[in-house]
């Protein structure tokens, strides 16, 4: 297509990011008025609007996230051919440790692009809970484990890749607690982020949380949620589409976050995946961040007497 350059295919992949064309005018070194003039170029290219502007932030439009996956496919298989003639390709084992369910919904494709680019790297994943994870790691199990954590807590040498906004789940929609009663929650085992945010949410709103039901598997936790068993914690991006998110009576969670442990020797192959899923995972954050912003915006609950 006449007139559609790498340049700004990776200038439209910062500003989805970053949602800002100072700081994406920093990261690929041009001027503002210079970003600007490139996202103008490719939509009038693409004949579509990408990008719709408002005083707090840029946001991708229905056709911006329709072009992001293209986008990032292209940049992404330019910048394969060129590292396979310019430093050789990248070849070794890399041991990943992941939650399930960041596994379940981020990581088949995350797999899929990073071993198309460097089909000689060998991945070995294995799924577990969070505080597994990090134990195994730190007993040297693992070169790379993607964990969830408290963004006001980060774990010594974690690099913070994304938030997760979260929301309250429930069978049926339920605009607020039940008052004077115990509040029936579906949740992972202690020590549980999530699991911390929903306990002290209502702690806070004077409710009186109960654990009915405990399942390390997010699978189980939905089937319960579906049979009426309780109310759960998720990332809002990830609440399936039969279940409903509670609200806005519900007190606010404050988000959790998504982050990496790396060993402090990684080799080729595991820099280049770090880099690879830090990349990917930021991006999704980017677009989260604007979720986060709806959910701290919702009416706060009196704490009840």
């Amino acid at each position: 297509m006449d007139g559609l350059d790498l340049a700004t295919l990776r200038t439209f992949l910062e500003l989805a990011q970053t949602g800002s064309f100072s700081r994406t005018a920093t990261r690929v070194h041009r001027t503002q008025s210079a970003v600007s003039a490139q996202i103008r170029r490719l939509e009038e290219l693409l004949g579509v609007r990408l990008f719709a502007r408002t005083t707090r932030r840029v946001a991708l439009t229905p056709e911006g996230e329709r072009l992001l996956p293209h986008a990032r496919a292209v940049v992404e298989a330019a910048a394969a051919l060129l590292a396979r003639f310019r430093d050789g390709e990248v070849e070794g084992d890399v041991r990943l440790g992941c939650p399930e369910d960041v596994a379940g919904e981020d990581l088949p494709a995350i797999l899929a692009h990073f071993v198309a680019a460097h089909p000689r790297v060998r991945l070995h994943v294995r799924c577990d809970l969070t505080l597994h994870l990090v134990e195994q790691f730190e007993a040297g199990a693992f070169d790379l484990v993607l964990i969830k954590l408290d963004p006001q807590q980060v774990l010594p040498g974690a690099r913070l890749l994304r938030p997760e906004p979260l929301a309250w789940v429930g069978a049926t929609p339920s605009p607020a607690p039940p008052e004077d009663q115990p509040v029936p929650l579906v949740l992972a085992p202690a020590p549980c982020v999530y699991r911390a945010r929903a306990v002290e949410a209502l702690a806070a709103a004077g409710c009186w949380p109960d654990v009915v039901y405990a399942s390390p598997s997010e699978a189980g936790q939905i089937a319960a949620v579906r049979a009426g068993l309780g109310v759960t914690v998720l990332p809002r991006r990830r609440v399936p589409a039969d279940l409903a998110i509670l609200g806005p009576g519900w007190p606010a969670l404050r988000p959790a976050a998504i982050g990496l442990l790396a060993t402090a020797r990684p080799t080729a192959a595991i820099e280049a995946f770090a880099r690879f899923a830090e990349a990917r995972l930021s991006e999704e954050g980017a677009r989260a961040s604007s979720v986060s912003s709806v959910v701290a915006a919702w009416p706060q609950p009196r704490a009840r007497s």
